[in-house]
């Protein structure tokens, strides 16, 4: 490719009234208007300011900041890209990053909470509108776990050294997903950066559940969490709402000796990643084998707390000489992964289904690589309301892609926003209508015209 003209033919100004960048953009904001968003935080955020302060009119700048996430926006200052071109033309009410920046700033705990409430709300709506869950009402999973988002300096109210010893403030993230499905977010919550993990897990393990189950989650519903999590009152959670639990135990005294008590036949090789099919032998050669064995957990508790239920034992060939942390001179051959689990799946199936618990940490980068790059402000519960943004914006554009493709079904959001909402536009218009010119030959044309199409046809009538 090069260009058809000479140096001295080409120019460039930035003229152009009714060009948008954010082309696709127009069909996410119909989509958060068919599933009420705006009507949610009319009704859930409450605050009580004169029509001049920072928390004047705040479901507008809810609405510009969601957007301007879902465009790609990492920071308040980033907000100005929904302000070029046409976009006060094709969108009303977009504020600047400054008002939008002293409206974060405002947030109270308590707004924080009526924030976290629309969210909660909004992805039930959505999955109604969207097949965001296809295949929930078999079988689901709950995924919970937590990552420091590094922060600067020392005006960061919260911020501190977490398990990572990287000083910043502490997101703990539960989403939902099923075998056909990619992960949505169902909760959120922005805690200290020193903070255990565990800590509030289970009111939280509890809110993901409810969310999950409004969502169209009414089959098989199975909470996974890695070791951090290993508590009674996480277990506890699951069980009182009638949800399995699978959660990674780290080596103790009781979990080696309840290894050291496994009969050497009980061993099963599975199909473990990298693992070869050997035709001859028609067995996976690996070196990855599991089994089960009863287990009761948190011994030390009152007799009606303990819990009995099956620990999953995975043994993997050591590669390297030395023994790991905890695992002691009893195992001098292989590395032993446990998890402890309730699931009625068959054991081949139950253990990888939790290793799919991997699947939340994908969910994670995905919000570090878009709107959750950065904890952009001073103030906690600006950064908290921050997060809970983040985590709409994320729903609402894996909604839209579900919509569009299968592919995009399953892409991650920065596919999403490159394929279906960054694409140029001109906007004209014809009488009351709006016409949007978007470029010939683009090459998820199909895609954008499946979501354009869906969220723009009239409502289904009950």
């Amino acid at each position: 490719m090069k260009s058809v003209m000479s140096a001295g033919a080409v120019s460039a100004r930035f003229d152009d009234r009714n060009l948008v960048k954010y082309g696709g953009l127009v069909s996410v904001v119909r989509l958060a208007e068919r599933c009420g968003l705006p009507e949610l935080g009319s009704e859930l955020l409450r605050w009580r300011s004169s029509v001049n302060s920072a928390g004047a009119y705040p479901v507008v700048k809810m609405l510009t900041l969601v957007f301007g996430m879902v465009a790609g926006a990492d920071s308040i200052v980033d907000m100005d890209r929904l302000r070029h071109g046409a976009m006060g033309r094709a969108f009303a009410g977009v504020r600047a990053p400054s008002t939008l920046g002293s409206f974060l700033r405002a947030f109270t705990h308590g707004h924080v909470q009526q924030l976290a409430a629309v969210c909660r709300n909004m992805v039930p709506a959505l999955a109604s509108h969207a097949p965001l869950l296809p295949g929930a009402d078999a079988a689901a999973y709950v995924d919970i776990d937590d990552t420091i988002r590094r922060t600067y300096g020392y005006a960061k109210q919260g911020a501190g050294i977490g398990y990572s010893k990287v000083k910043g403030v502490n997101a703990l993230i539960g989403c939902v997903s099923t075998p056909l499905a990619r992960p949505v977010i169902v909760a959120a919550r922005l805690r200290k950066g020193a903070v255990n993990s565990a800590r509030g897990a289970a009111s939280f393990i509890t809110e993901a559940i409810k969310t999950a189950r409004a969502a169209g989650a009414s089959g098989l519903l199975v909470v996974r969490a890695d070791s951090a999590f290993y508590a009674e009152e996480v277990v506890a959670a699951a069980r009182k709402l009638g949800v399995h639990f699978s959660v990674t135990v780290r080596m103790n005294p009781s979990i080696r000796a309840a290894i050291s008590s496994i009969d050497e036949k009980g061993w099963v090789a599975i199909k473990y990643p990298h693992a070869v099919w050997d035709q001859e032998g028609q067995c996976w050669i690996s070196d990855a084998e599991i089994t089960r064995v009863p287990y009761t957990a948190f011994v030390s508790k009152p007799t009606c707390r303990r819990v009995t239920a099956t620990l999953i034992v995975r043994r993997v060939k050591r590669l390297g000489a030395g023994t790991p942390q905890g695992q002691g001179e009893l195992f001098t051959t292989y590395r032993f992964h446990a998890v402890f689990t309730d699931s009625p799946l068959p054991l081949v199936d139950a253990e990888k289904a939790h290793r799919q618990h991997a699947v939340v940490e994908q969910v994670i980068a995905d919000l570090k690589g878009s709107a959750l790059a950065h904890a952009p402000s001073g103030h906690f519960n600006a950064n908290a309301a921050w997060l809970l943004l983040a985590c709409l914006a994320y729903n609402l554009t894996r909604a839209a892609g579900s919509l569009a493709s299968m592919f995009h079904a399953k892409a991650t959001t920065a596919t999403i926003r490159a394929d279906l909402i960054e694409v140029p536009a001109r906007l004209a218009f014809s009488g009351r209508q709006q016409i949007w010119h978007l470029p010939e030959h683009w090459h998820t044309e199909h895609d954008w015209h499946e979501l354009f199409a869906a969220v723009h046809a009239p409502p289904i009538a009950a």
